[in-house]
Order: structure tokens, then sequence, then C-alpha cells
């Protein structure tokens, strides 16, 4: 077995260690000892890009916001989906700007360099924040920042999953527009809380790969 070796680690905003390895053709991130995600394993993040662009229709320019880079593959699969549109715009909102530059650098070749499509516009900045500030700016909004309602990664991120941060959400969206939060669990109260929130709201489980893996959640509502 190929030895595992630190290409960089940073700090949050919490004072916890974030920190990217690799190992062989395997990259592997970590917070505080725990994994958060690994290059081998990214079907859940595909599906949730496919739920929600398939949830809102058609549409021949969409505006998306994806709150979380990760290793790139939800906002590959989100250009994907919109393969066609040249004027669809994806907003992506990242925290973290170690994330940023390893998706430049070394992360890079793994979901075939999304931050390289012109369609992309990278905000180095909490994504709460731009929910806030942008009152019907989207179409769809995809919620990649962390495991769940629990915010395990960042302490931070518990706002966007508790109800002011989800009628943020809310009106953030245009009518009609869908918002999808990625869980490594279901979570009942959540989907309640989504409703109450003004979304149709529902789970979908998906597997972490192709029809094998860990089972995840989408939640997926449309604003109503």
């Amino acid at each position: 077995m190929q030895p595992r070796r630190i290409l960089d680690c940073v700090v949050t905003q919490d004072g916890r260690e974030l920190v990217l390895y690799q190992r062989g053709d395997t990259f592997l991130i970590q917070i505080d000892g725990d994994d958060l995600m690994t290059s081998r394993a990214h079907g859940s993040e595909e599906e949730m890009a496919r739920l929600a662009l398939e949830a809102l229709g058609d549409h021949p320019a969409p505006r998306v916001l994806v709150g979380g880079l990760g290793m790139g593959f939800t906002l590959r699969a989100t250009l994907d989906r919109l393969d066609g549109r040249s004027r669809a715009v994806v907003v992506l909102a990242e925290v973290f700007q170690a994330v940023v530059e390893w998706n430049r650098g070394p992360l890079g070749h793994l979901a075939h360099q999304p931050l390289a499509d012109p369609r992309v516009r990278v905000e180095e900045v909490d994504v709460g924040y731009l929910l806030k500030d942008s009152p019907g700016a989207f179409d769809v909004i995809l919620l990649d920042v962390d495991n769940g309602p629990d915010a395990m990664t960042l302490h931070g991120n518990r706002h966007l999953y508790h109800h002011r941060g989800l009628e943020r959400s809310h009106r953030a969206l245009r009518p009609g527009g869908v918002l999808a939060v990625w869980s490594a669990y279901d979570d009942p109260s959540f989907t309640q809380l989504m409703r109450r929130a003004g979304f149709d709201a529902r789970p979908v489980r998906v597997r972490e790969r192709p029809g094998k893996g860990a089972r995840h959640v989408i939640f997926i509502g449309r604003r109503q």
C-alpha cells in the first residue's frame, strides 16, 4: 500500500484542522482527523445537481448558486447538466480560500477543472452572506457546505439549517426556484423545517457511488 502524504493543512475559523491528503491517485480531506470527503465517492454530490436541475425544468439561462466546493464534483455535475446553456451563470461560494486553491491545483483534474468554465463566478465568502444579500437572485441553490443539519465541519454553518437560514434561501430564490441540501443522513425534522420556511420539500435517498456505498440524503425543496 502506498503511503499517505499531506499536501496541505489549514485551520478553520473556529480553530479546527483541515488537511488535504493524497495516497496514490486518491485524495482525502479530513477535519480534526475525521474523514470529510474522498475522491473515490462522489455519486451523491452528482445526484444533488441532477435532482435540483431536473426539478427546475427547462430554463434557457438559469442562475445557480453552489454553496461549497469540496473536490469540485458538485460544481462539475452542475455544469454538465447545463451543457449547451452558455448564458447560464453558476456562482460558487466557498469560505475556505485553501479549498479554492486546492481545486485550482492538485484537485483540479478530478472534476476536469470546473473553475475554468467561463460560466463560473467564484466568491470566497460564507454562502450565508450571499443568501442574505441576494433576494430573488437564483433559480437553483445547492448547499453542500457541511455533513448536514448538524454542521460538523464549521459551527458557523448551523444558521443555514435553522428556520432563519432556510427563510433566507427561500427569499434568495425566484418563484418556482429549487433548493437542494446535501446530508450524510436523513432528518425528518429538517424536512419539516423546510416546509415551514415555504418549501414543498422531500428527502431523496442516494448512493455515494453508483449503485453501491453508503446512503446519503438530498433534501429537495421548491419555492412555493
